[in-house]
């Protein structure tokens, strides 16, 4: 099943969640200034793209800003969900100086059974492979057999990866982000239930990224179209891996699933072995290969590109790394 979602830009629901990005993101620029203003955002362009008949290139420029709408939560969800979030990053340990530490990051932002899944585990085999395990964080609604983590969104990750910012030291630590969803051309596909929409894009994730200062990161982000992140994520300091080309869908996100193809192959197998991030990514490209091939799919040619700088850092975590493979667990995502 492919996992591209069908996106058309005039869409007014896409646009008003355009508009309240917009107004997110300048609030954002305001609070993140060197020193507070007291003065409130001055409002310097109209409300964006509310109507099909608006500027597409409005439309395009608040889409690659990352839109996320929320609709009919209740105040009791609402609250309910931020306590959860304060809980979970309350629970993440200081950083050891002299030691490069790394900090885990893995979310599903589709409610989609097999996304949570798939985050819940890639949690606990990044946080074993990197020595990591009260550093993890895990930003997955219920998946059908557990609750009680906080939803993925794309506002759950942003806050998260500013408290990790304040965390870690950012010239020795590193940020390690699995996220798993549907993706579309324009980015990462943010989907919960009837409530939650987005988008969050290469631009914006950059952006966020560079705002924060965290220049050392293994972003492994599984989702169709996923290659599109490439070009804007690289770094010296940056080990990306996708699980498709840009202009390619992946493949196995049925709800009922238990893993991806990618994360069957990159998570499931390839990283619970003692073997570098690259050995890894040759692996899990082949069996992705292999599966792709037997049921005549269409490849999806996953991506990886890691810097020179990540050359000599990915050493020092990977000489941690566990020395025993663990076994695979759930259903695999192609049946032998």
């Amino acid at each position: 099943m492919k996992r591209g979602v069908s996106f058309k830009i005039g869409l007014a629901g896409i646009a008003l969640a355009a508009a309240f990005a917009g107004a997110s993101s300048l609030l954002a620029q305001a609070q993140s200034a060197p020193s507070e203003s007291v003065q409130p955002p001055r409002h310097t362009s109209d409300w964006p793209g509310l109507a099909t008949g608006k500027n597409r290139t409005e439309q395009a420029r608040s889409v690659s800003m990352g839109p996320e709408l929320q609709r009919g939560a209740t105040p009791r969800e609402l609250l309910r969900e931020r306590k959860r979030l304060d809980r979970a990053l309350a629970k993440l340990a200081p950083q050891k100086p002299g030691t490069v530490d790394a900090y885990v990051v893995s979310i599903a932002l589709d409610s989609d059974p097999v996304f949570a899944r798939e985050a819940r585990e890639a949690g606990k085999v990044l946080g074993r492979r990197y020595n990591a395990q009260n550093r993890t964080i895990v930003l997955a609604g219920p998946d059908g057999r557990s609750a009680g983590l906080p939803k993925g969104s794309i506002t759950s990750l942003m806050v998260t990866l500013a408290h990790i910012a304040e965390k870690m030291d950012r010239q020795e630590d590193v940020l390690v982000l699995y996220s798993t969803s549907h993706g579309l051309q324009q980015g990462l596909a943010y989907h919960y239930g009837d409530t939650g929409f987005g988008i969050l894009s290469p631009q914006r994730f950059r952006a966020s990224l560079q705002d924060l200062a965290i220049q050392r990161r293994i972003l492994i982000l599984s989702a169709c179209y996923s290659g599109v992140f490439v070009p804007y994520l690289s770094s010296p300091d940056t080990a990306i891996l996708t699980a498709s080309r840009a202009d390619r869908t992946s493949f196995g996100c049925r709800a009922e699933n238990d893993w991806t193809y990618f994360g069957d192959a990159m998570i499931n197998g390839a990283l619970r072995k003692p073997q570098g991030l690259a050995a890894a990514s040759a692996e899990a490209r082949g069996d992705i290969a292999e599966w792709e091939k037997r049921g005549g799919l269409l490849s999806s040619l996953p991506q990886i590109a890691i810097g020179t700088n990540a050359e000599r850092w990915l050493a020092q975590l990977e000489a941690r790394i566990p020395r025993k493979t663990t076994k695979r667990v759930g259903r695999p995502a192609v049946s032998e």
